[in-house]
């Protein structure tokens, strides 16, 4: 990539970011999450401790993140604390252990949350629409 173009992709990265809605910004950080996790676990295949460590933590920075930004006057919040919570801990075996396994399972309930909150963001796009189309 020359360097012309990885400028212009940054500022579309920026501009992206900072023109997103809350959810689409949800949605960046469940993906980020896992794509940190996918790093992470290539790795451990690859035996380089200090990259598995470092994609871990990000991963583990963007559920602090998640976790920082629950509303816990709504019911759902009170629910994801604790998930969450058991993704971090679960996060620091994996680091701690060198676990595949326990990376997928994190992964796996990310991507779930992750599809979640797409249907969530359709569903409420569509209801806009529609609210739109009335007037």
């Amino acid at each position: 990539m020359t360097a012309q173009t990885n400028n212009a992709f940054n500022a579309y990265k920026q501009n992206s970011v900072t023109t997103a809605s809350p959810g689409e910004l949800t949605l960046m950080l469940y993906n980020g999450c896992i794509k940190f996790i996918g790093q992470a676990k290539r790795s451990i295949e690859d035996k380089n401790i200090e990259q598995r460590n470092y994609y871990i933590q990000r991963a583990q920075a963007i559920i602090s993140e998640l976790m920082s930004t629950l509303n816990m006057d709504i019911e759902i919040s009170k629910e994801m604390l604790p998930l969450y919570d058991y993704m971090q801990r679960r996060l620091t075996d994996a680091n701690i252990k060198n676990d595949l396994a326990i990376l997928d399972e994190v992964v796996g309930l990310v991507a779930e949350l992750r599809d979640t909150w797409k249907e969530v963001i359709k569903i409420t796009r569509q209801q806009q629409y529609a609210n739109v189309e009335q007037i």
